[in-house]
């Protein structure tokens, strides 16, 4: 699997967790090992710019998934089809505002957002309360495996998602 991490924001990140979460969630969702997503974190201002352009939003928002291929989740007993899924584009600067509020880390929002934004690119929403319901509820166990899978106490404490204003 092919995963390209980027930070083009001031704001220093963890790179190589937001690989290993990435990784993590492809796995969960059984995306074909050949398939390529990219993760870019970029500042508010080239956010906004993003933001009106492909959503006709003002402002910078926290995430935008961008798909290529369309691929899907793969099933029990077969991968997905194997392409290009896409970029998932993160602004941290929002990240960190929505952490603050939420009372939780920056990097716990990021991965969120990271996660968040995967789902999307496999074809997930949440415009209606079913979508909303088994997207939500599908990024709370894939946030839950990932911190099962860090062992770390700390991070089991971490957001599931439900919580989240996406």
């Amino acid at each position: 699997m092919s995963i390209d991490v980027a930070n083009e924001s001031g704001v220093p990140a963890d790179e190589t967790r937001l690989s290993r979460l990435a990784r993590f969630v492809l796995d969960a969702m059984r995306v074909h090992p050949l398939a390529e997503l990219s993760v870019v974190l970029v500042d508010e201002e080239p956010m906004a710019e993003l933001h009106v352009r492909w959503m006709d939003e003002p402002g910078p928002t926290d995430v935008l998934s961008f798909p290529m291929d369309e691929l899907r989740p793969g099933g029990q007993d077969r991968p997905s089809e194997p392409g290009v899924l896409g970029d998932v584009i993160i602004c941290p600067q929002v990240a960190e505002r929505q952490a603050e509020k939420a009372g939780h880390s920056a990097q716990d929002e990021i991965d969120l957002l990271c996660t968040h934004g995967i789902l999307h690119l496999l074809g997930y929403d949440h415009a209606e309360p079913d979508e909303h319901k088994e997207m939500f509820g599908l990024q709370g166990e894939l946030l839950a495996g990932w911190r099962a899978s860090l062992g770390d106490a700390e991070a089991r404490q971490a957001p599931s998602g439900e919580d989240a204003t996406r």
